[in-house]
């Protein structure tokens, strides 16, 4: 792989890529599987292997994920000029269908998702009339803002050429050749870019910070540890779109004068830390890694450091900590890492999606990117939709929609049309807020007044059958289970806060122990080192805030009204309701329905509380009761 020298070399590469892109499109059908966790999870390894086996002589691609887990595995067609065809929950009969008809000319006409114009991607061109639909304008696309996320599930993530072909390292090359490192600083301080975690330190004055100190020796990291349960935006672009992050921490390096990067990744995360070594092993063979990056005196490389599984390594202190081999503990600050980072030199540390941006805002100019958001919170942000939604998967969307445009207009509301109870937002530091609070802006001042955060931007969906003091409960659990163990009052608080829980959820605690439980909420928060320990609490209080008649139910009635709580609650079948038609006494695994006269009763010594005999009712005659 021969190195690009100059930025004239690299947009003479550019301009031969496209070319080559072109000719590929029109030569033929080619296929392209969605290749990311999300897909292989779903089944995409034995989709691919089908669709190698029935066309072994086509180009086949693997890509990340284009955003639609709901969805997956996705098989996508490209016909000659350009139209890509995506299917939607491939299987290996499908993609026979698929396959067949694609290489006889025809498109086969189930299970189309939407289609792509390719021509407009990649060669900028008008948007062609296709007989199908676009997949842009599905309502899980409609309100997005496709910019980090605009070559994840398009290009081939294993490939610098497809990287490079749709403008990759353009920045990198412009910043070398046309920018002193003070002027890039100052292009982003413009844009508003903000972490993109966290509580959203402004990204350019963090550089400045670093920028100004007076060391030799600097460094740059990547934060890729993301460990929220129901969080996967950074896989997303590590799996779907490697070099953007690459490119974004090369730039950051030229700005605050480093020549060392590390990138701090999840080890649970497998295929983002092989596409993620494939990417620098290809920047390196291209010149744009290593010695005098593009002719210049600009020199940096990029090593990567695989987590050891604690999540409290997501805070910047512990993951330095890490990086250098010793326990993942976060230290006091002062001082801060921009003075004292890794081995005592000054660091900056952004996370992945933080440096995704960079690119793009130097490409296109801080007044580009601030079209989009609000006026403190600028830009797009990427989502991880999980839980009881119609749509899972990754968006990205203005700053400022609402949740209830994130949650309905884009994710399609509730699983099985259910009631909205809750959204948690942030991860398990971040807050539960209720369906009344849904008109809030997403931006980071607006989400702290309700008592949540933006944090990496995982959002949760609970609906009418969740318990919000389970769910609280479940949290805590995560959160005291990663605690660290180095301050009493995260240590041995959210033990006992998790001990208080317990006991409302079993029926055995009174109304002085809700009111504990708050104290010591307000107190860990408060008193705890790190950010683990200071919003450990958030899911409990704000659940107490807006929930506290689940909390009073099962204190006083020892009842918990979604049956999820299976110590607060017992069964009975309405004999008016009953119909007789032993459903539920077949469906039960232990024998604890009995028939008494004509209708059916529940031994609650017998039953085990698993719910399936609710499930089987179509009647609804089975109901649940408190145990006082």
């Amino acid at each position: 792989m021969p190195k690009v020298a100059s930025l004239s070399e690299l947009n003479t590469l550019r301009e031969k890529l496209l070319e080559e892109k072109r000719s590929k499109i029109e030569k033929g059908v080619s296929f392209i599987v969605g290749y990311g966790t999300c897909g292989i999870a779903a089944g995409a390894d034995k989709v691919l292997e089908a669709v190698k086996k029935l066309a072994p002589n086509s180009n086949i691609t693997t890509v990340g994920c284009i955003g639609m887990c709901w969805a997956e595995p996705l098989l996508d067609v490209v016909y000659p000029g350009g139209m890509r065809v995506s299917y939607m929950k491939v299987d290996e009969k499908l993609a026979e269908e698929i396959v067949k008809a694609a290489l006889n000319g025809e498109v086969y006409k189930k299970n189309i998702v939407g289609v792509i114009d390719l021509n407009k991607e990649f060669f900028g061109e008008k948007q062609r009339e296709f007989e199908y639909e676009s997949l842009w304008n599905h309502d899980f696309y409609k309100k997005q803002v496709r910019i980090v996320l605009k070559n994840c599930g398009l290009i081939d993530p294993e490939s610098i050429e497809d990287y490079i072909a749709a403008g990759g390292y353009k920045a990198l090359a412009k910043v070398l050749a046309y920018m002193k490192p003070e002027d890039v600083i100052e292009e982003v301080k413009k844009s508003g870019l903000r972490g993109r975690s966290g509580t959203g330190f402004p990204t350019g004055f963090k550089w400045e910070l670093v920028a100004k100190q007076k060391d030799n020796t600097k460094y740059v990291i990547c934060n890729a540890d993301e460990g929220d349960p129901g969080a996967f935006m950074d896989r997303a672009i590590l799996e779907g779109d490697p070099h953007s992050v690459i490119e974004g921490l090369a730039i950051a390096a030229y700005a605050v004068g480093a020549k060392k990067g590390y990138i701090y990744i999840r080890a649970e995360y497998p295929l983002a830390i092989e596409r993620f070594t494939i990417a620098i092993d290809q920047a390196r063979e291209k010149g744009l890694l290593g010695e005098n990056i593009l002719g210049t005196s600009f020199s940096f490389d990029i090593e990567i450091r695989e987590g050891a599984g604690a999540y409290v390594c997501g805070e910047e202190t512990a993951l330095m900590a890490s990086i250098m081999g010793f326990r993942g503990e976060p230290w006091l600050k002062p001082p801060f890492p921009n003075e004292k980072g890794l081995w005592e030199h000054p660091t900056v540390i952004n996370n992945v999606e933080t440096l995704a941006n960079v690119a793009l805002i130097i490409n296109n100019g801080y007044k580009e990117f601030r079209k989009y958001g609000t006026k403190e919170s600028p830009g797009t942000k990427i989502f991880s939709l999980a839980g009881k939604i119609k749509y899972t998967g990754v968006v990205e969307v203005p700053l400022g929609i609402t949740l209830r445009e994130l949650i309905f207009d884009v994710g399609g509301g509730t699983l099985n049309e259910k009631k909205l109870k809750a959204v948690q937002t942030g991860g398990p530091s971040g807050g539960v807020v209720p369906p009344d609070k849904m008109d809030t802006p997403i931006d980071y001042e607006s989400l702290t007044s309700i008592g949540t955060s933006m944090g990496s931007g995982g959002v949760i969906v609970f609906d009418e059958d969740d318990c919000m003091v389970d769910i609280a409960k479940y949290f805590l659990t995560f959160t005291q289970a990663e605690s660290c163990g180095q301050c009493v009052p995260c240590r041995e608080g959210t033990k006992r806060m998790l001990d208080i829980l317990t006991n409302i959820t079993e029926g055995k605690a009174t109304m002085k122990d809700l009111e504990l439980l708050e104290w010591l909420a307000k107190y860990v928060s408060k008193a705890s080192l790190c950010g683990l320990g200071k919003t450990a609490p958030n899911p409990v209080l704000t659940t107490i805030r807006y929930f506290k008649d689940e909390y009073i139910s099962h204190i006083n009635d020892k009842y918990c009204p979604t049956g999820a709580c299976k110590n607060l609650v017992s069964y009975y079948i309405d004999e008016k309701l009953c119909k007789g038609c032993t459903l539920c006494l077949r469906s039960c695994p232990v024998g604890a329905i009995r028939k008494e006269g004509k209708t059916f009763q529940i031994d609650a010594e017998d039953c085990i509380k698993c719910g399936l005999c609710v499930e089987a009712c179509s009647f609804d005659a089975i109901k649940t009761k408190g145990v006082a």
